[in-house]
């Protein structure tokens, strides 16, 4: 491998860590919009820890149950805690068939695998314990994620089926729905949204945090898909980044349209999410589409979001306060299935195993969350107090809250 190649690979995967890291500010800020205000803190908060929390857990064990030298069969292995780079050249050009360093490979999954439980922050806000969602992160994300991650990346049993998800559709993004799911399934809807009334509106408390927030994660996805095609091969890359852009347009233009045949409004939120569901949709096949399969993946990503949102509130009332389990786990099972329609092995034989990780990987995840929320709810508790949760978690878990108002007094007599 030439020293020169190698380092243009390798410093490309570095800037898509970052843009992946960036993502993450993404996350906590369109979260943060989509919650009330007495709850933004806290939002920020365990979005915040969710990722230290996630790249200390897959330093220390993460990363080497996903990617074990001498695996145990191809459903679990296990190298060992912390982090071991092979000696000279072994952990650098000659690591990964020269595309980048051992330390390089671990920087950018690490970024990744937090990136799960974020999802799950979204679907239980507003209601549940602080340190109790802080457990889960930790188990979930040491254990969980990698297991599953390396049925298939780690060249697991499902990668040997023949089963594919390029950067994650299902790996990183329906994981995390389905973790969401078990959660809220557990933890309940938040005080006054389904009563005998009806279904009451809880509306988020800045639609321009949200936005922000969506336009940051759009732009770190560059990074988490291109990053993907593990080089900075010219066609690979510029290719992964046309067809991650046309699905998000495209998602957001589905769920426009749909959302307006609906409600009879242009919602914006609805919009949001259908770029967000457009972008988990293509992640899974990303590097294998035509533009114009890009845009079908996407236009359907983006008809689901209002479709799955409704369904989840109003017939199967899982309070779900950003959409999460509509934009990860619908969107995400929906780009992992397509793969099997419009990637380069699309057929029947490809269509079953797609179906066949997508099966399986959910049954693991969902199960292990169910029972980890279970535990942690029977010895910890997961809800907050009622009054706390009416007053809001800000005050209550952190006696601080996002936008203090300043005494009138006060500032009358430093302006003096």
């Amino acid at each position: 491998m030439n020293e020169a190649i190698f380092t243009v690979n390798n410093l490309w995967i570095l800037m898509a860590t970052v843009l992946v890291f960036i993502m993450h500010l993404g996350f906590a800020t369109l979260e943060s919009g989509f919650v009330r205000k007495k709850n933004t803190v806290n939002i920020l908060f365990k979005n915040s820890m969710i990722l230290s929390i996630g790249l200390l857990s897959y330093c220390f064990v993460g990363f080497n149950l996903m990617y074990p030298d001498n695996p145990i069969n191809g459903f679990f292995g296990f190298d060992g805690f912390g982090l071991s780079m092979p000696q000279g050249a072994a952990g650098a050009i000659d690591y990964a068939d020269g595309a980048y360093t051992y330390w390089t490979d671990f920087i950018f999954q690490a970024v990744f695998a937090a990136t799960g439980a974020t999802i799950v922050s979204g679907a239980v806000a507003e209601r549940m314990k602080l340190s109790s969602f802080l457990v889960f992160t930790l188990v979930f994300v040491s254990i969980s994620y990698p297991i599953t991650g390396f049925w298939k990346w780690g060249a697991g049993w499902l990668d040997a089926r023949g089963f594919y998800d390029f950067a994650g559709s299902t790996l990183v993004h329906s994981v995390g729905g389905w973790a969401a799911l078990a959660c809220v399934l557990v933890l309940g809807a938040r005080k006054g949204k389904y009563t005998s009334k009806g279904i009451q509106a809880i509306p988020g408390h800045s639609m321009p945090l949200a936005t922000v927030g969506v336009f940051m994660v759009w732009f770190g996805w560059f990074g988490f898909n291109g990053g993907s095609v593990l080089s900075a091969d010219p066609v690979g890359v510029s290719l992964v980044f046309v067809t991650t852009c046309l699905a998000a347009a495209a998602g957001a233009i589905g769920a426009f349209f749909t959302s307006y045949i609906m409600f009879k409004s242009h919602d914006l939120s609805m919009v949001l999410n259908g770029i967000l569901g457009g972008l988990v949709g293509i992640t899974a096949g990303a590097d294998q589409m035509s533009p114009t399969a890009a845009i079908i993946i996407g236009a359907v990503a983006g008809v689901i979001i209002p479709i799955s949102v409704v369904f989840f509130d109003r017939k199967l009332k899982i309070d779900d306060p950003v959409g999460a389990t509509s934009v990860h786990l619908v969107c995400g099972i929906w780009g992992t299935l397509a793969v099997g329609l419009f990637g380069s092995l699309a057929g029947v034989g490809q269509f079953v195993e797609q179906l066949i990780g997508v099966a399986a990987i959910g049954a693991f995840t969902f199960t292990f969350a169910y029972v980890l929320i279970t535990v942690i709810k029977l010895t910890m508790g997961i809800r907050v107090p009622e009054e706390e949760e009416i007053k809001g978690l800000d005050v209550s878990e952190h006696d601080m809250e996002a936008y203090s108002e300043m005494d009138p007094n006060y500032a009358f007599a430093t302006a003096k």
